[in-house]
């Protein structure tokens, strides 16, 4: 057996995947009716998923950095290494929505090999865009020990034409059943020097994508992986049993990525919840107070909490600068924004009123709810007995 098979679902995970799908189709019928929060809320999600996927490689930004990366901004405060780490993963992502929806798009050696130089270009000492040639070790940084031995330099391009070739043709029957297979084989042929973990988590959305989920944004696990990484950690950990080990049972990893659908969708549609109650909130303001219509975009971004910037609320009003400032000083004397740093670098956030608003909208959203009862209990009490084993490989 050359490459982890799909396991058989059980009752629960075939539960959960018809509740998968179920929130898929709540979330594109939202979505589409056009709302004025609507494309900030995509943009905002396409932050998210770079922002977590990073996380769990040390590049740690705010959202509102995340953001600038999408729209080709410089960052607030993220540091200049960082950020170029952000904007390599930017364009690998952008790739994967850009031709989510293109018929003569497939995926094979050229995909993986170009999304892998777009995340890693700006440093050509990690080989971007080859597959590596020797043996390659993944250490624990928290035990500095070795948690992960790939398999041999020289069996990574016949593992990788196994596991490119069929990608483009031969499905399971669902796309988050074959994406989440991607994702586990190919960070366990781990077949670059540096980047396996990220490449790993954009192939399971460009898998999505390519597949014909809609809105693969709103179906991505990236920035719920983000913020659950030690449980991410040791569902590969458990069943990677620290080295290659293709002929083990992925039945654990697929039950982890299905509940991670799962719960990552409750969370987009309380998100749109919420999004609906904001956008609300800023036109009732906008009308009680005579405000121009066009201060709903930074009302809106306001209460979600992210820093106005002005050039952005150009952008997004298609007003000349003078007119932004002007709005943006009368929100502020409104007591709406908060005006924070000077000149060049000045930004705005959300005022009490604003804030107060943003809380009570949330009241009575409803909480997300475990699809699988026990599961990450279970998880993280189980062992690995190999002694190589430990964080599993990123």
């Amino acid at each position: 057996m050359s490459l982890f098979q799909t396991p058989q679902l059980d009752r629960e995970d075939s539960l959960v995947l018809d509740e998968i799908h179920r929130v898929r189709d709540e979330l594109s019928d939202t979505l589409r009716t056009p709302r004025r929060w609507t494309g900030k809320l995509r943009r905002h999600n396409e932050a998210r998923a770079i922002r977590g996927s990073n996380s769990i490689e040390g590049y740690n930004v705010d959202l509102d950095d995340a953001i600038a990366a999408v729209e080709d901004e410089r960052p607030l405060s993220a540091d200049e290494e960082t950020f170029v780490e952000i904007m390599g993963y930017r364009l690998a992502l952008g790739y994967v929505l850009a031709t989510a929806d293109d018929p003569t798009a497939t995926i094979d050696h050229s995909t993986v090999r170009t999304m892998h130089y777009m995340m890693l270009s700006h440093d050509l000492s990690k080989s971007p865009g080859r597959y590596r040639e020797r043996e390659i070790f993944v250490h624990d940084e928290k035990t500095d020990e070795i948690a992960y031995i790939g398999p041999q330099g020289e069996d990574v391009n016949a593992l990788m034409a196994e596991f490119v070739d069929p990608l483009g043709t031969t499905h399971s029957g669902d796309p988050f059943i074959d994406a989440a297979m991607a994702h586990l084989n190919l960070v366990m042929i781990h077949p670059f020097r540096d980047g396996n973990g990220r490449m790993a988590r954009c192939l399971q959305t460009l898998v999505l994508a390519r597949r014909g989920v809609t809105e693969p944004l709103f179906s991505s696990i990236e920035e719920w992986l983000g913020r659950n990484t030690d449980d991410y950690y040791k569902a590969l950990s458990v069943v990677g049993q620290g080295a290659w080990h293709p002929e083990n049972d992925a039945s654990l990893w697929l039950k982890f990525c299905l509940r991670a659908h799962h719960m990552q969708g409750q969370t987009q549609l309380r998100r749109i919840q919420w999004a609906i109650r904001l956008g609300d909130e800023a036109t009732q303001l906008i009308e009680d107070m005579g405000l121009p219509e066009r201060t709903f975009d930074a009302l809106y971004e306001a209460m979600v909490g992210l820093k106005v910037r002005r050039h952005r609320y150009v952008d997004s009003t298609q007003i000349d600068q003078r007119t932004a400032t002007r709005d943006l000083t009368e929100l502020s004397r409104a007591g709406l924004l908060v005006p924070r740093s000077q000149t060049r670098g000045r930004y705005y956030l959300a005022g009490d009123e604003l804030r107060r608003r943003a809380m009570s909208a949330r009241r009575g959203l409803p909480g997300l709810s475990d699809p699988c009862p026990g599961f990450i209990e279970a998880l993280r009490a189980r062992e690995t007995p190999n002694p190589l084993a430990g964080n599993a490989p990123t």
